[in-house]
């Protein structure tokens, strides 16, 4: 089985296209020198990382990270959408992170929560 370990022992593959630092930097809203710096640093403190298909899919802080499991190219990334409960305004995080993984499809297609 692979894990966390498996994408952050090849953390120095992770790179992106110059379509994919727009991407990333419009749906993010990022304003950073190198999306490429930005997202290695998010992987590395991920609170979930998972294989489903041919990606992985980081979740870190409030976003989603989607990499090619064998190019280890960024593919996209999107903010969370969560759902909150209206009466607390609050998510359990386990919650989050189940509605996450059922979420998303093979090809990383933007989703909400």
């Amino acid at each position: 089985m692979l894990s966390k370990n498996d994408l952050l022992s090849n953390l120095g593959k992770v790179h992106t296209t110059k379509l994919g630092i727009g991407r990333i930097k419009k749906n993010l809203g990022l304003d950073v020198e190198d999306v490429v710096v930005w997202c290695r640093e998010k992987i590395e403190k991920a609170d979930d990382v998972f294989r489903k298909g041919k990606n992985w899919y980081v979740n870190a802080d409030d976003c989603v990270i989607t990499v090619n499991a064998h190019s280890f190219t960024i593919i996209t990334a999107h903010k969370h959408k969560f759902a909150l409960n209206q009466k607390t305004k609050t998510m359990d995080s386990n919650k989050a992170k189940r509605l996450v993984k059922n979420n998303i499809d093979n090809e990383g297609a933007e989703f909400t929560l």
